[in-house]
């Protein structure tokens, strides 16, 4: 139940502060004085859309806070969101308990939005989900969805308490779908590459018959290298050998020469004794580079032999290279990723699965989906009977409402679709809805499933925004009686021009609008009681001039109610 309401520099709306009780709440005023306003503002807390020009003129920041006190489902889902307590139980405590929840958005001149749900950051989707389970808004042009079969089927589910249902009929339907694609591309890419096999499978014969390995080419080609420049490489190193120990000028001898001298020398000057160490040093690696040189040139072969066996390998991996358009060093990779894809167009396991795996899912769907419709055949008949009793206190007396479901080819919504057919009166046969129905019998017809779908919601605050436009007279008194008698169960709201609605509201809300020294119009609202409420009611039945006369008819208007 909304508990609370408070608005700041929304649209025309500077700021109001509004408390609300159980029962039915009538908002009444003049046209443009901002009562839907209120309306949007409650919606645009739960998260709908708004653009930055809702944004009050000249303020920098438009603020929208609601409390709600908890009802269960709305306890249990903050519960599940981590805005309040855990365990499923908590939403039963919470409503027990008389907690409350409070809603809070901001959105400044910028379009940048934030939102809060009990203190705590939350995103739009959260907000959504949440109002959902805190109220139900019927517009006043709702009446007119009533021409469009998607809205007929889900309104008939959401009356008959089938909107879960049809939700996983949905799922399910969409489940079927995935897999019956991904059974059809599978079947096709099979087919597909059962006609390039033959080749798949010559290239594999190929590929084995040369059997490429990882690395080899980078191996063999560094071996080609090699056995190429073998005498050269011989040549140098003995050429290294010979010119560091066995020349007449070898490099050893010469720095033993070097050596010795400047250790004679040392003996004058210590600073020469570390450059004689250092080069006692480099004396023993060229003995140790010598003696290596030696047994490389002792271990160095050439083998032309190996050198054109080598050149073959890698003449026949260039070819194979080149008729398969990639690298050599690719091959191995090449022939695993052929023999791969040769294994998968042999194997029919997985395909199988597929053609299995969707005709279970359709089956799935097929199980949800008659149940679906048994249940809807039920629902249907008596949202028939409901509607048709609510149509003859609206001026249509032998009227009627025929819920009809049409067989259809299985789709997201189930194997029917829904059409409403009327009859406007006794005599007449049930048509569509959208070949009989006037602009005011639509209406009526329209607040009729509107009171009734109602009814059957579970959502604990209803709001009619001006659904009684196009009624008047003993009507417009009836639907007024039958949003009070809603109100005995539910906290119901209700914008409203008519006097015969608003005198049966149990509390009253005026809206009107002003203009600032500024220039700029501004919305005030008033709760009316006593000489006050009769007053509005005078003005909605007369107009702008008030006379004793329709004082005294408002005064019995309300005393009747």
């Amino acid at each position: 139940m909304l508990l609370a309401l408070s608005i700041r520099d929304f649209v025309i709306v500077e700021h109001l502060e509004l408390e609300f009780s159980s029962g039915f709440t009538v908002l009444t005023g003049e046209t443009g004085a901002g009562k839907s306003i209120l309306i949007d503002a409650l919606q645009f807390a739960l998260g709908e859309r708004a653009a930055a020009d809702t944004v009050r003129e000249g303020c920098a920041r438009a603020e929208v806070a609601a409390e709600f006190a908890a009802s269960t489902p709305a306890g249990a889902w903050l519960a599940a969101a981590g805005f309040d307590e855990t365990g499923e139980a908590a939403g039963q405590r919470a409503a027990d308990s008389g907690a409350t929840i409070l809603v809070r958005r901001t959105l400044d001149s910028t379009g940048r939005s934030r939102s809060f749900i009990n203190g705590s950051p939350a995103t739009l989707g959260q907000l959504r989900d949440l109002g959902g389970l805190l109220l139900d808004v019927h517009g006043q042009h709702e009446h007119q969805s009533l021409l469009h079969g998607a809205a007929q089927g889900q309104l008939l589910d959401r009356n008959g308490g089938l909107s879960e249902a049809a939700g996983a009929v949905a799922e399910a339907y969409a489940t079927w779908r995935r897999a019956t694609q991904a059974y059809t591309q599978a079947q096709a890419a099979r087919e597909q590459a059962a006609a390039e096999s033959d080749q798949l499978q010559q290239t594999v014969e190929e590929l084995t018959r040369l059997d490429p390995e990882p690395g080899e080419w980078e191996r063999i080609e560094a071996e080609q290298k090699r056995l190429a420049h073998g005498s050269a490489l011989l040549e140098g190193a003995r050429f290294a050998a010979e010119a560091i120990t066995d020349a007449e000028d070898a490099v050893q001898a010469r720095l033993a020469k070097i050596c010795a001298r400047l250790q004679t020398l040392s003996a004058y000057d210590p600073r020469l004794s570390p450059i004689v160490a250092a080069l006692a040093g480099a004396d023993i690696q060229l003995e140790e580079a010598a003696r290596e040189l030696h047994q490389y040139v002792d271990n160095c072969e050439t083998d032309e032999g190996r050198l054109a066996q080598v050149e073959l390998r890698i003449g026949a991996l260039h070819a194979a290279a080149r008729k398969w358009r990639c690298a050599p060093a690719q091959l191995p990779e090449l022939l695993a990723s052929t023999r791969a894809r040769l294994e998968l167009l042999n194997e029919s396991g997985d395909l199988e699965a597929l053609r299995a795996g969707a005709a279970q899912t359709q089956a799935h769907y097929q199980d949800l989906a008659h149940a679906l419709s048994q249940a809807r055949q039920a629902a249907a008949a008596r949202m028939g009977r409901e509607v048709t009793r609510a149509m003859q206190d609206l001026a249509m007396t032998g009227g009627r409402l025929e819920v009809r479901l049409v067989p259809a080819e299985p789709s997201a919504s189930g194997l029917e679709r829904v059409e409403f057919l009327v009859s406007a009166h006794a005599a007449g046969g049930a048509r569509p809805l959208a070949r009989v129905a006037s602009g005011g019998e639509l209406s009526r017809i329209g607040l009729a499933i509107a009171v009734v779908a109602a009814a059957a919601n579970l959502v604990p605050t209803l709001i009619f925004d001006e659904v009684d436009a196009g009624v008047g007279g003993q009507v417009a008194a009836t639907v007024g009686r039958l949003l009070r008698q809603l109100g005995q169960s539910r906290q119901v709201f209700c914008v409203t021009h008519l006097p015969q609605v608003a005198s049966c509201g149990d509390q009253h809300v005026a809206v009107r609008k002003e203009t600032l020294a500024d220039g700029r119009p501004v919305s005030r609202t008033e709760e009316l009681s006593g000489s006050a409420r009769v007053a509005e009611i005078a003005r909605m039945l007369g107009g702008a001039e008030i006379t004793t006369l329709t004082q005294k008819h408002a005064r019995e208007m309300l005393a009747s109610r």
